[in-house]
């Protein structure tokens, strides 16, 4: 059920995506209301089970990304608009913060990588997308941070190949507070 949801979901979001934008000058200010939307009327038509966690931030993000890339859009341009749209719309639609951030950042780390796009850019406007819906919704910016940094590492981490190392350095050199973070998470 959760699975074939997801998939849905993803499809859902793509196409709706796409369409939207087509045709649209200004793509980034559209994005995060688009993709917002989008998740809002998503986790309303979902069941209570199927909010918690991470797959409903995640698909919702995967989706959109790989809406954006299809219509020619960069999808390091519009990665935070994304990030920052799926965590506002999951939140306002029950989400944990935490859940939120976790899945919208770690799924646009992975299409990053399943795109072949530059994964520390990626990982840089994920994190940044992240933190500015959790702060649209009137969360906690600084746990948003941290979690958003944390979840691009493991995610990087996954995707292999030095990804880890190329994140880092990137977050290190474009997100306030990220050095800091940096330096109590190493282990």
């Amino acid at each position: 059920m959760a699975i074939k949801l997801a998939n849905q979901l993803v499809n859902g979001v793509k196409g709706g995506l796409t369409s939207t934008l087509k045709g649209v000058a200004d793509v980034s200010s559209t994005i995060v209301a688009s993709v917002k939307d989008v998740a809002v009327t998503t986790i309303k038509g979902a069941s209570e089970l199927v909010v918690k966690g991470l797959q409903v931030p995640a698909s919702i993000v995967k989706g959109a990304i790989e809406g954006v890339s299809n219509i020619g859009v960069s999808v390091i341009k519009a990665v935070k608009g994304i990030v920052d749209g799926a965590v506002q719309g999951a939140m306002s639609g029950g989400v944990e913060q935490k859940d939120a951030v976790e899945g919208a950042v770690q799924q646009a780390v992975y299409s990053a990588k399943e795109l072949g796009e530059n994964v520390g850019a990626v990982a840089v406007e994920a994190v940044k997308g992240a933190v500015s819906g959790v702060k649209q919704v009137g969360g906690d910016t600084l746990k948003a941070t941290k979690t958003a940094i944390v979840a691009a590492l493991e995610a990087a981490n996954e995707v292999g190949g030095g990804a880890t190392d190329v994140v880092k350095a990137a977050l290190s050199d474009s997100v306030d507070g990220a050095k800091k973070i940096l330096g109590e998470i190493k282990k």
